[in-house]
């Protein structure tokens, strides 16, 4: 069978000199994450590439049509689908290519840093990125333009300083997918904490136990509390307590109400409980971060 490596009709791509690369790892300003190579590559008829000596960077590779498949350290082969992208490591010997029939549309990327790891997946598999079809896709694909844009403005330290940054937001579009999407894939879950957390918010005044922000959702109390944290990454307690404090921090702003006063309108009647909530949210007492809004 014919193998090509590159060279598509169509085809986009820019890989930065070595020399280059090695000065943003160097560098404290790029060194955290940086940009080594970028392309695009449309429906690549019989692409492969297999690399039996690993190299010292991440590749990111986005299937957005068509199929292919990758292997990792001689193992077996991992089939890639339409919206479905995988991530190499660095330091792995690995292959790659189009599917013989239906070959793929990738976007790819090289990339490296002391973050890097930040934005791996479980690494082996190839991941769903559209929870809702069509979502986010528009964008993700602006960050990739935008990244090609700026290499292509020259190598200059404050175009890979802006490629870096973009890259940051391109990579977490993967990893983060629901955070950048902003949905989330059990719609009735997510709508039921939704709702939680609106009557929270209408009733900032009202002390609320967790077992009656369960019963008013439906839910078991432990079910709720596992799904609360699922979808914020706190307990429901904690959450509304930090809308009570940012409710608190308004009224500080905004009014001349004394503090005992406040803690009632935030549902506290411990106002000693009520510093140490807010202290714990805020880094400072209610007085001191009056005086400083008023300062």
């Amino acid at each position: 069978m014919w193998k090509q490596r590159d060279g598509f009709a169509g085809e986009q791509s820019q890989v930065l000199p070595r020399a280059r690369i090695e000065a943003l790892r160097r560098s404290p300003l790029t060194s955290a994450l940086y940009l080594a190579a970028i392309g695009y590559y449309p429906r690549a008829t019989w692409h492969y590439c297999e690399r039996s000596e690993p190299i010292d960077e991440y590749i990111l590779i986005y299937c957005m049509e068509g199929s292919g498949y990758f292997t990792l350290s001689g193992g077996g082969r991992c089939p890639v689908g339409r919206n479905q992208y995988f991530v190499v490591p660095p330091g792995v010997t690995h292959s790659y290519g189009a599917d013989e029939h239906n070959p793929w549309t990738i976007y790819w990327v090289h990339y490296g840093g002391t973050l890097a790891d930040t934005y791996a997946p479980t690494i082996g598999v190839a991941h769903d990125i559209v929870a809702v079809a069509g979502s986010g896709i528009a964008e993700r694909l602006r960050l990739f333009e935008t990244m090609y844009r700026a290499l292509e403005w020259g190598y200059t330290p404050e175009n890979m300083m802006y490629a870096g940054a973009v890259l940051h937001h391109f990579l977490a579009s993967f990893r983060f997918l629901q955070q950048f999407t902003g949905r989330w894939s059990d719609t009735v879950r997510s709508d039921s904490m939704d709702t939680a957390i609106r009557y929270m918010r209408e009733n900032l005044d009202k002390h609320l136990s967790v077992s009656e922000l369960a019963a008013y959702v439906g839910y078991s109390v432990s079910h709720f509390v596992t799904l609360f944290h699922e979808r914020t990454g706190m307990s429901p307690i904690a959450f509304f307590n930090r809308l009570k404090v940012r409710h608190a921090c308004y009224l500080l702003d905004t009014t001349q109400l004394k503090i005992n006063q406040i803690c009632h309108k935030v549902g506290m009647d411990d106002c000693f409980y009520f510093s140490r909530v807010f202290r714990r949210e805020m880094g400072m007492s209610p007085s001191v971060y009056r005086r400083m809004k008023q300062g």
